[in-house]
């Protein structure tokens, strides 16, 4: 039987559709459906692997389980602390970027793309600004300095948006981990809220500016992401202010851990309005324990994020690479979401 090559075949259908990510009021949609995310970190098989010690078989491997899992994203460490990738100078200047960084990426999104695995890749960790990092200090300067801070976006931010912008499974970019303790701990410096919200505001632009890619900010707790508690330091407002109408990130990306509980609540059995978070934009779980907690297992988790309002759950992690579990401990988890909203999973 002969059938039309544009309208009639499956596969040229899925060409046709584009798989970009785009934000819909509280919702993240693809081709004009919900999609959403059962999500898992794997945040390095070998820390500072792009650049360093990448191995492709292990990515490739990797990718195809947590697919046949249904698992549709992963988050992803791509540079978990290194002056090696991309090289700072002692003034906080950009001075180049390891060729092999961007070698190894080209092979983890083509990986992503053929597995259908969206990423949502983070730049940077309050691991980079600790006293116990070599470069601490370079890394201090180059995002409290407005010079340092535009080489950065000029010589690393641009680029990366440029090379991989039109592969659409890189749907967003978590701008830092948990700046949260760059802000409060000495280890880290200390450095000003204010000052890390300029910094963030102005690569959140550019990155929009240049792309289509989304952006958040991976917060360690609701505190600086809700004026219930501290003042959302990353509001709309703030960023316009410090970097112009393309900065406002896209949506709110949380992390919880059983210890907040006490502080902010348990965000599983509630919406993220009721969980202090600002209306507007959709919510992430953007990490929480693979191995669940005292008041349900990680796949009652998942489901009750989905039924509250959440648009995604990211288990820390799905390789193991510390005690929180890995690929055994998602898997319940991953397996229920695909089966319980399939046609949100789109896998």
């Amino acid at each position: 039987m002969v059938t039309d090559p544009v309208t009639s075949t499956p596969e040229a259908i899925d060409v046709a559709q584009s798989a970009r990510v785009s934000v819909d009021g509280e919702k993240f949609v693809v081709a004009g459906e919900e999609i959403w995310f059962n999500g898992v970190n794997t945040p390095w098989d070998n820390w500072n692997d792009f650049g360093g010690d990448f191995d492709e078989a292990f990515w490739d491997e990797h990718f195809a389980a947590l697919r046949e899992l249904g698992c549709n994203s992963s988050r992803i460490w791509i540079n978990c602390n290194g002056v090696s990738i991309v090289k700072v100078g002692e003034d906080g200047f950009v001075k180049s970027v390891n060729d092999r960084h961007w070698a190894d990426l080209d092979k983890l999104f083509e990986i992503a793309k053929r597995y259908q695995i969206y990423l949502m890749p983070t730049f940077l960790s309050f691991d980079h600004f600790k006293d116990s990092n070599a470069g601490f200090d370079s890394w201090r300067k180059l995002v409290s300095d407005a010079a340092a801070t535009e080489s950065y976006i000029e010589k690393y931010v641009i680029p990366f948006v440029t090379r991989y912008g039109d592969n659409e499974y890189l749907f967003a970019i978590d701008l830092c981990n948990e700046p949260d303790w760059v802000y409060e701990n000495e280890e880290c410096g200390e450095i000003p809220m204010e000052t890390l919200a300029e910094f963030f505001a102005k690569c959140s632009a550019a990155v929009h500016e240049n792309s289509e890619i989304l952006t958040t900010v991976g917060l360690g707790m609701a505190r600086y992401n809700s004026d219930y508690y501290y003042g959302n330091c990353y509001s709309d407002e703030t960023m316009t202010a410090y970097a112009g109408k393309s900065a406002p990130l896209d949506f709110w990306s949380n992390h919880w851990y059983y210890w907040e509980k006490p502080w902010f609540g348990y965000p599983y059995n509630t919406s993220p309005d009721k969980f202090h978070l600002p209306a507007g934009k959709p919510s992430l779980i953007g990490e929480c324990t693979a191995l669940g907690d005292a008041d349900m297992t990680l796949a009652e988790q998942y489901k009750s994020a989905y039924d509250h309002g959440w648009s995604g759950v990211y288990a820390w992690t799905s390789n193991g690479v510390d005690s929180n579990g890995g690929l055994s401990e998602c898997t319940p988890a991953l397996e229920a979401m695909k089966e319980y909203i399939p046609e949100k999973i789109r896998n």
